[in-house]
């Protein structure tokens, strides 16, 4: 849904894809810097504790910080001509990991249990988590068999990374909230996940039709 937003942003910061330029930062490099934010982001959430919930607002702004290095290092790379088929592959693994990380560190620290009891709270982490993945997955699956799937589905990687940093911010003041959030999430991923399939199913028996025809 925000893929289109994220475009316009895109646009907007070719000032800072000339700056990192001019630093001889590739894309490549910044796709690395994004995910070792990423990574000190999922350590504050694994380091969250009801008396150390400041690390909230610590890892939503690593959190961020990396959401911004994802938008840059294809800036760079289409500004510059530097786009090349493993580029794309290895920010796609490295945005992979990056997904886990934040949840996993969630779970770690139990963070869902102010909301659901830890039994339940790890549930829903885990499935906040496996649907993530499939959603990316399935975008994946489908464009190797040449369906397109950008903007298809409500929470695309844009949506889950917005409604999980918000409601980060209200755990800082209200800790059941992020469960909440990441239950959230699990649901839209999962609905996501549901939109695509079915748009796969409809392209292909569109394309199937034509051929027939």
């Amino acid at each position: 849904m925000l893929t289109k937003l994220k475009q316009q942003i895109q646009q907007m910061l070719t000032t800072e894809a000339k700056i990192a330029h001019k630093l001889h930062l590739t894309p490549n490099r910044i796709s690395m810097f994004g995910f070792i934010l990423a990574i000190a982001s999922a350590a504050c959430y694994a380091l969250t504790t009801p008396s150390a919930a400041w690390l909230l607002l610590l890892a939503v702004f690593f959190f961020l910080a990396s959401g911004f290095c994802d938008a840059m290092d294809g800036i760079v790379a289409r500004t510059y001509k530097q786009t090349t088929a493993f580029g794309g592959f290895f920010d796609s693994v490295l945005d992979r990991f990056a997904d886990a990380a934040s949840y996993a560190g969630i779970i770690i620290a139990g963070l869902c249990s102010p909301a659901f009891g830890y039994l339940w709270g790890t549930v829903v982490a885990l499935v906040a988590l496996i649907a993530s993945m499939l959603v990316s997955y399935t975008r994946a699956r489908a464009e190797v068999i040449g369906v397109k799937m950008e903007s298809v589905g409500i929470a695309e990687r844009a949506e889950r990374m917005l409604i999980l940093a918000a409601v980060s911010i209200m755990g800082f003041f209200w800790l059941p909230i992020l469960g909440y959030g990441v239950a959230l999430i699990a649901v839209l991923s999962i609905v996501t996940v549901l939109q695509r399939v079915w748009h796969v199913y409809r392209e292909l028996k569109k394309k199937a039709g034509n051929i027939a025809a």
